[in-house]
């Protein structure tokens, strides 16, 4: 099996670059799997060495979680190798990569809400059963990376900072030489990604390999030593992120050029379609956030973001403004183009011209078991006239599957393909379409491009710009700021289920979020405005 060709740092070839080099922490030669009717990885090859961190970059669909999976032990290659310090290894499990020193910090969590931190902590160490023991080890470890916790606090009461800080200590005890992080800044606030920048350096200078995988691609920029970059399963080169930028980064993982998101000639708001007075219910999940006095106005033509760490009442704010709630809120407390809706379900909000697009795709979004066609049939049978005397109108209904594929660059083999066959990029593509085809007065869309690589990224964003430019009014829930920053004309925050004042994006620095975000609301802060940051490829950088 040959070695992959990438390109090092020095302009070397990656076979050239390995010639008298030390033994890598790990080295990853000719790595192939596959799934039935999927090259999941085709001959993957690199290294990463001692103290470097090491960016795994690539569209949806690319192969990172694959390989991933076979470095930790979950998958096991078709053919291949792995050399760990020099030796080849058999990785057969999670457990046998924790013992080599490989340690995993998944992009979704895997804690116990009920449970206090320690527990949780003492849950993925072998054969723990000295608490006090383990005790003083995670105040040592806390103290010694800046990682503040406390051990006898529930999850629940526990920031989603907080809560990726358990997942780093639980790692970080079990002494790691090299450390996978999968999305880890997707749910902190700015501040918060320094810090963890500051805890991931440390590690480096420690000796320890770090190896990441964002779409954040400014983050790598100011993170990352080195870049393996992957397209269709395949390594199709490297790069120093230092001296790229993100947009030259997102065209290598895309193959072809990507433009920013077009906003267009300065736009024209009309009259007010999507208001929220003084909104307040209680969350339907049992560690859910309550809604305290929710208040904002969406204009024909304008896109409002909604900033805030997860688990601040976005989800409780999307379901309340979808009519999915089970809580009955005031009368007049929530109204589509004047009307009040606040006592109305999905189904007559919908018939009102408001559209939705929850966080999650599977099983929220769509249902994983049936085809886009039906998936399409699920939301848009009324606007689009695809039912008849209570049947199905199945060509209509293909016809318009077939244009959401079509029009949205969505990669399936058609529309009779099952949802959960999709990548989730392409999945949240087919969904984003399947509302705004249907022409809506309001859409309400929440986490948009969670997890989507910059190519899907950019055409959503332009399709979220292009509808607002027909007059829709577009309520954008977001934990991603350079999203925000992107496409947003003003923005609120939420904090503890709180919101503060809209403010226009121009008005607003990233510092001054990031302190909404951590529950400052009557901020009047004088820090850098929008316009003075660099914006690349549909991300937002320091200029």
């Amino acid at each position: 099996m040959g070695v992959a060709t990438v390109t090092s740092m020095t302009g070397e070839t990656g076979t050239e670059a390995m010639k008298g080099a030390g033994p890598a922490q790990l080295e990853v030669r000719g790595v192939t799997k596959a799934f039935p009717g999927c090259l999941a990885n085709d001959d993957i090859s690199f290294r990463i060495e001692p103290g470097e961190i090491h960016a795994l970059l690539g569209e949806n669909g690319a192969g990172k979680s694959t390989l991933v999976k076979i470095i930790y032990g979950v998958l096991q290659a078709d053919e291949g190798e792995l050399i760990w310090e020099g030796k080849p290894v058999t990785i057969a499990s999670p457990h046998d990569a924790r013992e080599m020193g490989i340690g995993l910090v998944f992009q979704h969590f895997s804690l116990f809400e009920t449970m206090t931190v320690l527990e949780n902590i003492a849950l993925a160490m072998n054969d723990v059963r000295d608490m006090d023991a383990l005790r003083k080890q995670v105040l040592e470890v806390e103290k010694t990376y800046g990682l503040p916790l406390d051990p006898d606090r529930h999850v629940y009461t526990l920031s989603v900072g907080e809560r990726q800080r358990i997942e780093i200590v639980r790692c970080l005890l079990q002494n790691p030489k090299l450390l996978i992080l999968d999305e880890p800044t997707s749910v902190l606030t700015p501040q918060e990604v320094e810090k963890l920048f500051e805890t991931l350096r440390r590690l480096a200078d420690e000796g320890c390999a770090i190896l990441y995988i964002s779409h954040k691609l400014h983050e790598v920029k100011a993170l990352c030593q080195k870049a393996t970059v992957l397209r269709g399963g395949k390594v199709v080169g490297g790069c120093d992120p230092r001296e790229e930028t993100a947009k030259s980064m997102a065209e290598m993982m895309i193959g072809q050029k990507l433009t920013a998101p077009d906003r267009g000639k300065s736009r024209e708001f009309g009259d007010v379609r999507l208001a929220v007075s003084n909104l307040s219910l209680e969350s339907d999940e049992q560690f859910g956030t309550d809604l305290k006095g929710i208040n904002l106005e969406v204009r024909g033509g304008e896109i409002m973001g909604v900033a805030g760490v997860a688990g601040n009442g976005q989800n409780e704010l999307f379901r309340a403004l979808a009519g999915e709630t089970e809580q009955q809120a005031a009368p007049d407390s929530i109204k589509i183009d004047g009307k009040s809706v606040a006592h109305f379900g999905p189904r007559r909000r919908r018939r009102l011209g408001a559209t939705f697009v929850p966080e999650e795709r599977n099983g929220h979004g769509a249902v994983p078991d049936m085809s886009l066609s039906e998936n399409g049939f699920l939301t848009a049978f009324r606007r689009m006239a695809l039912s008849a005397r209570g049947l199905i109108r199945e060509v209509p209904t293909k016809s318009f599957a077939d244009n959401i594929i079509k029009t949205f660059d969505v990669r399936t083999t058609g529309s009779g393909a099952e949802a959960g066959s999709l990548s989730g990029g392409n999945l949240q593509k087919f969904i984003v379409g399947r509302e705004i085809l249907q022409d809506p007065g309001v859409l309400v869309i929440s986490q948009p491009t969670w997890g989507v690589d910059a190519g899907a990224a950019s055409a959503i964003h332009q399709a979220l710009l292009d509808l607002a430019a027909k007059g829709t009014a577009v309520l954008v829930i977001s934990q991603d700021l350079d999203e925000i920053y992107a496409i947003c004309d003003s923005v609120v925050v939420m904090a503890e289920g709180k919101m503060s004042k809209p403010r226009p994006m121009a008005d607003v620095s990233i510092e001054e979020i990031g302190l909404l975000m951590g529950g400052l609301h009557d901020l009047e802060g004088n820090a850098t405005p929008a316009n003075d940051m660099e914006v690349e490829g549909g991300r937002v950088g320091q200029a």
